[in-house]
């Protein structure tokens, strides 16, 4: 059997587009942050959506229109629009817009890019920090241009791990997991949490609930950066329902324990 050649680099003109278009998004929703009149409406679902999260996501799917008009889009606040090139654009205009109401600047926007071959390109954006994040498969993983990468720490014991939240933990029993191996738990969560694993500053991110959109960008920043990005069974993809992004010698240990 012969083996499975490896997928093609990114396209350099893809990455270049998708980190213009999640700035773009960024400065749009810059200009209403921390504004006291932004209109905030309750989705079906119970969560909250601005005019920020509504006029970021119309603007990226405007501009992917655009220039690829054969791309479908899949994103948190329109309908998906279907393509015929088998490539995908992922959107999530304002991920962490409960950071975004609240005046935190730890809100993202999130774009990503999958073809035939899976993942492709990846961009978190924290316009409030002035902070990007980007990856090509095949083309490394950079922070505001400068290369970077997981950490390589190897012991879970006093570890930085990373949520979005505790209250819908599946269980008090897994916290008490890491807990009791001395880690140091911080909810500097959404996509910023996945920031600071991609550029080493916290070891593991642990996300108990997550939708395509939240993660797809994971899929590739996460091993161009050295590391791993998983749901919490182990599975590589962004449609688990949860997710996990830590290096490869602590992805083991951790899906040990948020197993159990």
């Amino acid at each position: 059997m012969s083996p499975t050649p490896a997928a093609p680099a990114a396209q350099q003109s893809d990455l270049d587009f998708a980190i213009a278009i999640a700035r773009e998004a960024g400065a749009l929703t810059l200009e209403l942050f921390r504004r006291p009149d932004v209109a905030v409406e309750g989705k079906e679902d119970g969560t909250p959506v601005t005019e920020a999260d509504r006029g970021a996501e119309r603007l990226l799917r405007e501009r992917i229109g655009a220039a690829y008009p054969d791309d479908a889009v899949v994103g948190e606040e329109e309908s998906d629009t279907d393509g015929t090139s088998g490539r995908t654009w992922v959107l999530d205009p304002i991920d962490g817009t409960q950071s975004f109401i609240h005046g935190v600047p730890l809100y993202a926007n999130l774009v990503a890019l999958e073809d035939k071959h899976g993942p492709v390109v990846g961009v978190i954006n924290i316009p409030a920090l002035d902070e990007c994040v980007w990856a090509g498969r095949g083309l490394g993983c950079f922070v505001n241009g400068e290369p970077t990468s997981v950490s390589d720490r190897e012991d879970l014991h006093g570890s930085c791990i990373v949520t979005s939240g505790v209250d819908y933990w599946p269980s008090a029993a897994a916290l008490d997991e890491f807990v009791g191996r001395n880690a140091v738990i911080r909810t500097w969560g959404d996509a910023y949490g996945y920031v600071l694993v991609a550029t080493g500053r916290a070891h593991a991110m642990v996300d108990p609930i997550v939708s395509r959109w939240d993660v797809a960008p994971m899929l590739t920043i996460l091993p161009e950066a050295g590391g791993v990005f998983t749901d919490l069974s182990g599975a590589v993809t962004a449609e688990g329902g949860d997710a996990l992004a830590t290096n490869l010698a602590l992805a083991p240990q951790i899906l040990e324990l948020v197993g159990r």
